[in-house]
């Protein structure tokens, strides 16, 4: 048993989106949305000549999928202060679970505290940002698989650039302003309370602010959650699907910065995200992996106490491809 000492804060929110991976996510999903309406093969190239591939990602040995979730994609996301990957500076300062029911009915997009204090294949117990720096995406990857004891199918990673890139090539994003603040510092910036839009430095200062709130990274939280619900109507509006100079332009924007694993090119992004037409921004569904609060590892640690009880409960339903109904019954709308 592990051996950290624990402080009486709540559980976070249960719905707490990271702003830069979910772009990835997005991104996959414009690749075919377009499809029906002739522009695939620009978009291919411009997604495959712009991204970089990750060579090895996936490590070699991998749980089995269970038969019922044999149809399923599961891809992690996650959101790197570098745009190489592979470089010994690398961080991840995001990480998201991405999981595509085999009905393809709806997208559940997990956030994974950075924190999270979990055992690391080989390395013991580290937070989980960590193994980005110890044994790159592969260590990554293999960490996540061992938590919940499922194969990841793919691997997607965005410098934080990219998220700037996005919401200039969307001509910013609307959103819906929960709290009146003035961001700090000498570039600050006041954003009224109701529907505002932001666009390049404002969006970043708008998600990254925290220090105007009392509850800090709490309002910035739900600052997130506004802004991804106005990027995800942008994407998913109408008017941008159909307009091939748009598409063009956002998938162009983001696809420099983005690295993906040897597997994931044009062609497999497309062939997912086809399955994925249909799908609105209601039927993506967000959340946070559970926790037990803060607390202090041995060594002197600030981490994220695992809940291992909601772990064991997601890993069966990811196994049962039925994340739907563990979203249902844990983590009602409301």
């Amino acid at each position: 048993m592990s051996e950290y000492t624990t402080s009486p804060e709540p559980r976070r929110g249960k719905r707490h989106p990271v702003r830069n991976t979910m772009l990835v996510l997005l991104t996959l999903v414009l690749v075919a949305a377009v499809a029906a309406g002739g522009y695939l093969w620009h978009l291919a190239r411009t997604f495959d000549n712009g991204t970089n591939t990750i060579a090895d990602a996936l490590p070699e040995n991998r749980p089995e999928k269970a038969a019922a979730a044999e149809g399923s994609q599961n891809i992690l996301l996650m959101g790197s202060d570098t745009r190489d990957p592979a470089s010994g500076d690398a961080r991840s300062d995001a990480m998201m679970l991405v999981h595509v029911p085999g009905d393809r009915s709806g997208v559940y997009v997990m956030s994974i505290m950075r924190d999270t204090w979990v055992e690391m294949p080989g390395h013991g117990e580290q937070k989980i940002n960590a193994a980005m720096a110890i044994g790159g995406v592969s260590l990554t990857v293999d960490t996540v698989q061992t938590l919940f004891d499922i194969p990841i199918d793919h691997v997607a990673i965005i410098d934080f650039e990219g998220f700037q890139g996005l919401t200039d090539a969307l001509d910013g994003v609307t959103l819906n302003n929960e709290v009146a603040f003035q961001s700090e510092g000498a570039q600050g910036e006041y954003f009224a309370a109701g529907p505002i839009t932001v666009e390049g430095e404002s969006a970043l200062k708008y998600v990254r602010e925290r220090y105007a709130f009392t509850d800090g990274d709490y309002q910035r939280v739900k600052n997130q959650q506004a802004f991804l619900s106005g990027v995800i109507s942008g994407v998913l509006n109408k008017a941008t699907l159909t307009n091939p100079v748009k598409v063009s332009n956002v998938v162009g924007a983001i696809s420099p910065y983005l690295s993906v694993d040897e597997e994931l090119d044009a062609s497999a992004a497309g062939a997912l995200a086809l399955g994925l037409r249909n799908v609105r921004a209601g039927d993506v569904h967000m959340f946070t992996l559970p926790n037990a609060g803060v607390g202090t590892s041995s060594d002197g640690q600030s981490i994220v106490v695992p809940d291992y009880a909601a772990i064991a409960e997601i890993a069966a339903a990811l196994d049962a491809d039925d994340v739907a109904g563990y979203v249902r019954s844990t983590l009602p709308e409301g």
